[in-house]
């Protein structure tokens, strides 16, 4: 028989490479009924038995018993049928056992590569199966091989990539280190299963708390949000829905020993757990901190906010490079701008200044006005009369002319802008023109000088 001890194939490559048996029995089938109608025609119909227990093939070829054949690879005569069931009829569908050791050594040899081939497949098929399910969470495996800036790492049963971009900054590894990651994606290709890993990825922030803190992976705890600058700052927004159970004491841990194990994981990087909250407002101060917040302007329209600070908290809130802020957003989901609030208080009287040149706006129609998100004449120039009714509370009529006012203050001011800059460009002009003039004078000056010097010596020397 050209295939030997397939029952202890079909055990070890099932348990070394993960792929289910019955996949593999049936590749077997399929490899054998391919070389066998290889040797006998390609009508042969073909059964394969495979027996669990004792590991023994047997084939079948199956023929049709006729008056006449007209096809001898699916056909037999009445008399040939007599030979293997004496009772056998007309039409009846003999089968015929064959001995595999028949089929011929080019045979043997394309069952053989059908075998690989199915093997190949159904590896490919079991790697992708077996890690699909794994995507989203962390998985264990040794550095094996760099490649073009690529990590190779070895899985057990795969290899996986970590491609630069999701590679620690300033991080270094070598052969055969140990190496923790998330697992990003599983692609399934033409050449395999690809399974993508990172250590930059927000979720891996996540996912590293799950290990760690046990309220997390009960579900006591969850995690909300979580933003990463990798390497340096990351944020996570985290509540519970047991009254009694702190989000933040709970995962930072007794002594802090829970996060610090997640900042020795990720090589240092600093972690702010704070506290989620249902209204936003009170989310941004949490997110924002550890600067105290004065006051948030709110627009939800465009999901932005407004966000004063203390003027000696504003670089705490900004953080370096605009980390802080930049994460805050990253977690609360809205546009945050921060303002101190001496920057804020500039703002708020320019724009009352320039709001109360209307006729019809005093001081308290301003901050009505400024309150209502109109700081500005080009503000009201934008608005819709029926907005500027309700806001006002003033006759439609009214309102328009109000709306005209500001747009022709705008255009007044923008012609004694243009003419402010003509002005001062024709001061300009007028100062290159005299520096020049004076520089030609000087020039003028020093040649005449030369040539009195020159008479002067000439007379000497007589």
């Amino acid at each position: 028989m050209f295939i030997t001890d397939i029952k202890r194939v079909i055990d070890q490559v099932s348990r070394e490479k993960g792929i289910d048996s019955e996949i593999l029995i049936t590749t077997i089938k399929e490899a054998i009924v391919s070389a066998a109608r290889k040797k006998i025609g390609p009508r042969a119909d073909v059964e394969v038995h495979y027996d669990e227990k004792s590991g023994d093939v047997e084939v079948f070829h199956f023929k049709e018993v006729v008056a006449e054949v007209e096809y001898t690879d699916s056909e037999l005569t009445i008399e040939e049928g007599y030979e293997y069931d004496p009772e056998c009829e007309i039409g009846d569908s003999l089968g015929i056992r064959i001995d595999t050791e028949d089929f011929g050594r080019i045979a043997a040899q394309s069952a053989k590569q059908v075998i690989i081939q199915k093997m190949r497949e159904a590896e490919r098929n079991a790697v992708y199966d077996n890690f699909i399910h794994k995507k989203g969470s962390i998985i264990n495996g040794i550095v094996q091989r760099f490649d073009r800036g690529n990590l190779v790492v070895n899985l057990g049963q795969a290899e996986a990539i970590l491609r630069p971009r999701d590679q620690m900054p300033k991080e270094n590894y070598k052969r055969g280190d140990r190496i923790r990651a998330y697992v990003q994606d599983v692609l399934e290709e033409s050449k395999g299963a690809q399974i993508l890993l990172s250590r930059t990825h927000p979720d891996f922030l996540a996912e590293l708390f799950k290990t760690e803190v046990p309220e997390v992976a009960e579900g006591i705890v969850s995690i909300r949000a979580s933003a990463r600058v990798p390497g340096l700052r990351a944020k996570i927004a985290v509540s519970s829905i047991d009254s009694d159970v702190d989000p933040v004491g709970a995962c930072v841990g007794m002594k802090g020993n829970r996060v610090q194990s997640i900042v020795q994981e990720l090589r240092g990087e600093k972690i702010d757990i704070v506290q989620w909250s249902p209204d936003i407002a009170r989310f941004v101060c949490n997110a924002l901190s550890p600067a105290e917040i004065a006051r948030v302007i709110i627009d939800e329209d465009n999901r932005s906010m407004e966000v004063i600070v203390n003027d000696e908290y504003l670089s705490i809130a900004i953080g370096k490079g605009g980390q802080n802020v930049s994460l805050a957003c990253e977690i609360t989901g809205w546009h945050l701008e921060v303002t101190s609030e001496e920057e804020y208080s500039r703002e708020v009287k320019q724009g009352y200044d320039n709001l109360m040149k209307l006729n019809n706006v005093g001081l308290s129609m301003a901050e009505v006005l400024f309150k209502a998100g109109y700081a500005s004449l080009l503000d009201i120039s934008e608005t819709r009369d029926e907005d500027l009714v309700s806001v006002m509370d003033i006759p439609i009529e009214d309102a328009q002319a109000t709306i005209e006012e500001a747009k022709q203050i705008l255009e007044q001011e923008r012609k004694s802008l243009s003419e402010e800059r003509l002005l001062k460009e024709q001061a300009r002009l007028a100062i290159e023109q005299e520096r020049l003039a004076t520089e030609q004078a000087a020039g003028e000056i020093d040649a005449d000088t030369k040539v009195a010097l020159v008479d002067d010596d000439k007379e000497e020397a007589e």
